[in-house]
């Protein structure tokens, strides 16, 4: 490991507010940045910490009185370090005291402090590195370093330590990508990821797509859940377009993962005009919708909250098949109908007119013979992961509509699953972990439907019932804030707005000294995680999504996938031709 040079000196510093550090003449203040991980090496115990501020400070006001001229640079040199001097704010994260004993591998403390910086840090470093087949117990942070314990940049060994390595074969980590100014894999554990909801945020433009694509594959390749993605604007089952100046295109899960990845379209049209010619079909039929699919979309549906009170009645007495039943009905079958159940008619024929915009929707039938809700089950009991396409049916109202409708009855499924696993303990039939996949989250899980929609009940149980949610959103202020306490893990890039800059931080010990970082965040590739999946909050510059990412964790070429795709295209042309 190379040596380490210090950075600064602990000045003062609290548990509750953190430490300030006054850095050595020769650092340059400009070489430290919002986010950047350090260490902090106390007498006994080691501190990782996150730099979360960075000021100026003069050791006399006559200096900022009478600063020396730009010209003086022999006046400006002497000042540097005594009379004027860097110092920087750190968050301790994490603390870990090795197994042997201290004060026997370095010395006596007292006598260690005594001595020159370089010396005793070249011990402390020499322990630390004998100490390599130690167990490291990673441990929250109770205390702080004394005075002029002295700081230092993270080694590579500090980051394996902290966040592991993606070949690690006790766990299922998956490198996200890398910190600041170093080159070195941040990796998230995906079997704590999966155990809770998690969220990805950020501004439009920040990449969130990107960022959705790169857990996604990892989660596939580690095999560490079964993903159902509601795919809105068509970007992760087949190839989507890269963002930048100039055109390209970046592969979908489908394309990577070709064996272990099925697309179910709600719009079979386009999706055969993008390219793929083996997505399933998927229709949803009006006795599959209920009233509570109905409370969702109802701003969107322009519904009143008596429409939706007298759908309540016209189920009751008609099951599921109350919307044929209501769309058949004429005027006087309805004053008939009202006559006798206590209905208000002006609300049912309201509720009758708005309902035929959903007959509307391509992938909406009046009836249908095969179950294709059961075929999606069928096709994650069978360890594959679906993504469901909107293609031209991506607005808010077809969106809505399908994910809950799809969600729910998948939910009732696997809570039936999860009792009898309960019940047997047998493991043959412990449910497969499923994470399902949702856009403009806070469309479904705001204050007023959260608790009306089926994610946001899947939000608060958590892994109950061995299913999860990856939400992706630009606007995390809209989220319930029940729900948000529940999201395990955050995954966030530029955020400019206050409010969803505080909803972030909700439920989060400490987020306050965070603030700053989340602020300073580059509009591309980088991100801060925080939360159950990594030991401690980190900005990292995130993976590529690219020809290397491909090799590295796809399970085919380019060149396979699209000599596969062109097989595919002439077979369904044949077939076309009734040949």
């Amino acid at each position: 490991m190379r040596e380490l040079r210090p950075l600064g000196s602990v000045i003062q510093g609290s548990l509750s507010k953190g430490l300030e550090v006054r850095l050595h003449p020769d650092v340059l203040v400009e070489e430290m940045r919002v986010g950047k991980f350090l260490v902090v090496q106390g007498v006994r115990s080691r501190f990782f910490c996150m730099l979360t501020d960075v000021a100026l400070g003069t050791a006399s006001q006559r200096i900022l009185a009478s600063p020396p001229e730009p010209s003086n640079i022999f006046l400006q040199e002497v000042l540097a370090g005594s009379g004027t001097y860097g110092t920087v704010d750190l968050t301790p994260m994490l603390m870990f005291t090795p197994d042997f004993d201290y004060a026997q591998s370095s010395g006596d403390a007292m006598a260690e402090r005594s001595r020159s910086r370089s010396e005793p840090e070249s011990n402390e470093l020499a322990s630390y590195q004998a100490n390599s087949s130690a167990s490291i117990q990673l441990l929250p942070v109770k205390t702080i370093p004394s005075h002029f314990s002295q700081v230092y940049d993270a080694s590579e060994r500090d980051f394996r330590a902290v966040f592991g390595w993606e070949d690690d074969a006790t766990r299922r980590n998956f490198a996200i990508g890398q910190p600041i100014d170093m080159d070195v894999p941040i990796c998230i554990d995906l079997d704590r990821f999966v155990e809770r909801s998690n969220g990805i945020f950020g501004k439009s433009g920040t990449g969130k797509s990107f960022l959705t694509r790169l857990i996604l594959s990892g989660i596939i390749r580690k095999q560490a859940a079964v993903n159902l993605i509601f795919d809105m604007h068509s970007e992760y089952g087949w190839e989507a377009v890269s963002e930048g100046k100039q055109f390209s295109t970046v592969k979908g899960l489908r394309q990577l993962f070709p064996g272990k990845v099925q697309i179910f379209t709600l719009d079979p049209e386009a999706t055969k005009r993008r390219g793929v010619y083996d997505a399933q079909e998927l229709y949803i039929s009006f006795d599959q919708i209920d009233v509570e699919d109905l409370m969702l979309i109802s701003r969107e549906l322009n519904l009143s909250e008596a429409s939706l009170e007298n759908a309540i009645i016209l189920r009751n007495e008609f099951g599921n098949s109350w919307i044929n039943r209501l769309l058949a009905l004429n005027n006087e079958e309805i004053q008939e109908f009202c006559e006798v159940k206590m209905g208000s008619k002006s609300s049912i024929m309201a509720l009758q007119r708005k309902l035929t915009r959903l007959a509307e929707l391509k992938y909406i039938r009046a009836s249908c013979p095969h179950n294709y809700v059961n075929q999606i089950l069928e096709t994650i009991d069978a360890g594959k992961h679906v993504v469901i396409e909107f293609g031209s049916q991506s607005n808010m109202l077809s969106y809505m509509l399908a994910t809950n409708v799809i969600a729910r009855r998948i939910h009732a499924s696997y809570v039936r699953k999860a009792d009898r696993f309960l019940q047997s303990k047998n493991p043959s039939d412990r449910p497969t972990q499923l994470v399902i996949t949702i856009e403009e989250a806070h469309r479904f899980l705001d204050p007023a439907t959260a608790k009306q929609t089926i994610f946001g009940t899947i939000a608060r149980e958590m892994r109950k019932y061995f299913v999860t949610l990856l939400v992706v959103d630009q606007r995390p202020s809209g989220i319930d804030n029940e729900v948000m306490s529940q999201v395990g893990t955050r995954i966030t890039a530029l955020l400019n707005d206050e409010k969803d800059i505080d909803a972030i931080f909700t439920g989060v010990s400490g987020g306050q000294s965070l603030r700053s970082v989340l602020s300073k965040l580059d509009s591309k590739q980088q991100a801060l995680l925080l939360g159950h999946a990594v030991p401690m909050p980190v900005v990292v510059q995130t993976r590529p999504y690219d020809a290397k990412f491909y090799k590295e964790i796809g399970d085919t070429t380019w060149e396979e996938m699209t000599d596969a795709a062109v097989f595919k295209a002439a077979e369904s042309a044949i077939a076309d031709l009734g040949f």
